[in-house]
């Protein structure tokens, strides 16, 4: 996938997976009314394709946040993000990397893992940053993050807990690293697991 001029645009698998958890787990007519409710009716009929911009994403996400129950989007937008997860580790990691990740020492896998998602974080950022550091723990921030629409910003928490359940080891669980507010300028996570404080 190659870098958009525009750094205000995120991977079309943002709306993708939502809209495919929404039409499975609330129905077409809910899933329907939410992209419609964001203005992006459309997305819902022919859902993208190519890089998007962030700012309508950001609506639909939003809208999801309106329509439902704060448990019942938290869910969904965490589903979503687990099978954005599930995509990236089947399209966009190369088969090499899938093989040998989980066979490295945690910790080193570890390191591979977040410089790599370090390097292709302008397709789930935006015109947001990515920033990690590495001590007893793995901390994590999507800073200016504009998809953080619900408290703990489930949608990033799943994909990156899928990525290093996938690749690090099943025993990683990756948890909200400070209390959230909806709509933070910045989402923090830690990573624990096998050497990061477990």
């Amino acid at each position: 996938m190659a870098r958009p001029t525009d750094p205000g645009r995120i991977g079309p698998n943002a709306v993708i997976q939502l809209r495919d958890v929404l039409a499975e787990r609330m129905g077409a007519e809910h899933g329907r009314s939410v992209f419609a409710a964001a203005g992006q009716g459309g997305w819902w009929e022919e859902p993208p394709s190519v890089m998007v911009p962030e700012a309508l994403v950001r609506e639909v996400h939003a809208a999801l946040v309106r329509v439902f129950p704060p448990r019942d989007a938290a869910m969904l937008l965490q589903e979503a993000g687990h099978r954005t997860g599930i995509y990236i580790l089947a399209n966009r990691i190369p088969a090499p990397a899938r093989w040998l990740l989980p066979r490295l020492p945690a910790r080193l896998a570890a390191r591979l893992l977040v410089g790599a998602i370090a390097r292709h974080a302008w397709t789930f950022c935006g015109t947001g940053a990515f920033r990690y550091r590495m001590g007893r723990q793995l901390d994590l921030a999507v800073m200016a993050n504009p998809l953080a629409v619900a408290p703990g910003d489930p949608w990033h928490r799943a994909v990156f807990e899928t990525l290093f359940r996938h690749l690090v080891s099943p025993a990683c669980r990756v948890i909200g690293a400070e209390p959230n507010r909806p709509d933070p300028a910045e989402s923090t996570f830690s990573v624990l697991g096998p050497g990061f404080g477990l």
